[in-house]
């Protein structure tokens, strides 16, 4: 066995998830961390918050991989006044690495719309926006599925519900609960941005998250498309368990002897719900 240096982790992360393959208004790739300091163990996470860097620390590990970016804005202080300067103190003085697969991640063949649907139980058929630079026409932005069988909106809202990671939103659905779902589109994280793309796939229904009030309208007012909108964080986290195996394999080929974990700690920021009283179901 053989221990990898952090360059030789992150390269083969980047093999999975190409950087240059990131939204131009992303930021992805390493945040900090020594080239040259050895790998056993690590953890993937969906957001790097105070909780998840503690969780690596309290595991040992050397590298926390996260789908979502520290900075995404830049920044002109690490101070550990500040909650990221906090976060990025705490990372140094352990010596753990941060490493983020953003939008990288959701372009990638399989990448976090694949995690979503395979989560779902649902067979997928192609990217809802290909890649113009994937000649196979595998890779893009969410995933067009079909279930096993057809399924009514209710039905396949009750299987999001129970399948998914388990939050205080738990699924809002928008459409008639007795429609017939036999195709549908999912897109991990913010997706309302995707519905002409939605409405080009000719899909019987949508679930993705953070839907928005007006475009929700719109859409309904246009077509009989069901939207179901789950917790952003509940439709990336799968993805975390589908990296780990991925790394879990390269270590393996490697003979790294890595120890690879997916924290099941719920970063959602919302925390708990009371329903309106004579609400619908």
């Amino acid at each position: 066995m053989c221990v990898p240096r952090l360059s030789e982790a992150i390269a083969a992360l980047d093999a999975l998830w190409p950087p240059g393959s990131a939204e131009a208004w992303d930021a992805v790739g390493t945040v900090c961390g020594d080239p040259d300091q050895e790998v056993t163990r690590v953890l993937f996470a969906v957001d790097p918050v105070q909780e998840i860097v503690d969780e690596a620390v309290k595991l040992g590990a050397d590298l926390l991989v996260t789908h979502h970016p520290l900075y995404l804005r830049g920044t002109t202080t690490v101070a550990a006044s500040t909650f990221k300067g906090r976060v990025v103190h705490t990372l140094i003085r352990n010596d753990i690495a941060l490493h983020v697969a953003h939008t990288n991640a959701d372009r990638a063949d399989p990448g976090v719309s694949d995690a979503l649907a395979g989560a779902l139980d649902l067979r997928v058929l192609r990217p809802l926006v290909p890649d113009p630079a994937d000649p196979e026409g595998r890779r893009g932005l969410g995933r067009v599925c079909e279930p096993d069988h057809p399924l009514t909106v209710r039905e396949f809202a009750a299987r999001a519900a129970e399948r998914l990671p388990a939050t205080a939103q738990g699924i809002r659905v928008a459409g008639d609960p007795e429609a017939l779902v036999r195709t549908v589109a999912v897109s991990g994280g913010s997706g309302d941005s995707l519905f002409a793309d939605v409405r080009a796939a000719g899909v019987d229904a949508f679930l993705t998250a953070d839907l928005r009030h007006h475009p929700v309208s719109e859409a309904r007012a246009q077509s009989p498309l069901a939207l179901l909108d789950a917790a952003h964080w509940a439709t990336e986290w799968p993805w975390c368990e589908l990296a780990a195996a991925q790394l879990d394999e390269i270590s393996d080929r490697h003979g790294w002897g890595l120890r690879v974990h997916v924290s099941r700690t719920v970063t959602d920021p919302w925390n708990s719900h009371a329903p309106s009283p004579g609400a619908p179901n």
